[in-house]
């Protein structure tokens, strides 16, 4: 069953006299449990793509669908309730709050609260392999297990899909494959969507599908 379904998808900026075609004319269809890769060059228009995905910014034309439902056609409030339930981000830089343990920074994501977070929370470091270090701050954490933490962060909610902004861009090479591979199993054990969105030639077949991006269209 497709999750996502996108038609001539098209986002232009305007540059002075000129006109940016960042998305140009993407035509793709994403099934509930695809994992995915999006690998481009700087440049290719992957973040446009990714923040059009994620529902942080509105298609200049073309359809745009999750779960049957057009994006670009729904107001600022229903884009913020449907990014919190159906969507989890991972970044390349972790984004963590370096003022709160693991525990705090995952449970900082929960949508709606409530007396059983503490709990939540510690399964889904658990679910990444760090429960045991869910009390300390990102600065006593190696990158592999503060992106373990951004993952734990992103699952807090059960999202259908998880979009991957250069997830392993900032670890050594046994690291990545480490958090590769978990993105891997959590996407088939949890039948969640997995997007990742990268310029690393290397991932590609290791994912179930992957496209290659280049000047804003897919080739």
């Amino acid at each position: 069953m497709s999750l996502i379904e996108i038609k001539d998808l098209t986002k232009l900026y305007k540059s002075g006299r000129s006109t940016i075609h960042a998305v140009d004319g993407i035509n793709l269809t994403v099934n509930k449990g695809d994992f995915l890769a999006i690998i481009g060059p700087s440049g290719s228009g992957k973040s446009t793509l990714l923040q059009l995905l994620g529902c942080l910014d509105k298609q200049t034309s073309g359809e745009f669908k999750i779960d049957d439902k057009e994006v670009g056609k729904l107001n600022d409030r229903k884009l913020a309730d449907l990014r919190q339930k159906k969507i989890g981000f991972i970044f390349q830089n972790f984004n963590l709050i370096p003022t709160l343990t693991a525990r705090q920074n995952v449970e900082a994501a929960i949508g709606k609260r409530s007396r059983d977070d503490k709990a939540k929370t510690l399964e889904a470091l658990k679910r990444v392999g760090l429960e045991e270090r869910a009390n300390h701050l990102p600065t006593l954490l190696s990158g592999g297990e503060q992106q373990r933490v951004a993952i734990a962060r992103a699952l807090i909610n059960g999202p259908e899909i998880i979009l991957a902004d250069e997830p392993t861009g900032n670890l050594d090479s046994q690291t990545g494959k480490m958090i590769f591979d978990l993105l891997h199993e959590l996407s088939k054990s949890e039948n969640t969507t997995v997007i990742v969105v990268t310029h690393d030639l290397s991932i590609a077949g290791q994912t179930d599908k992957t496209y290659h991006l280049k000047d804003g269209r897919i080739k």
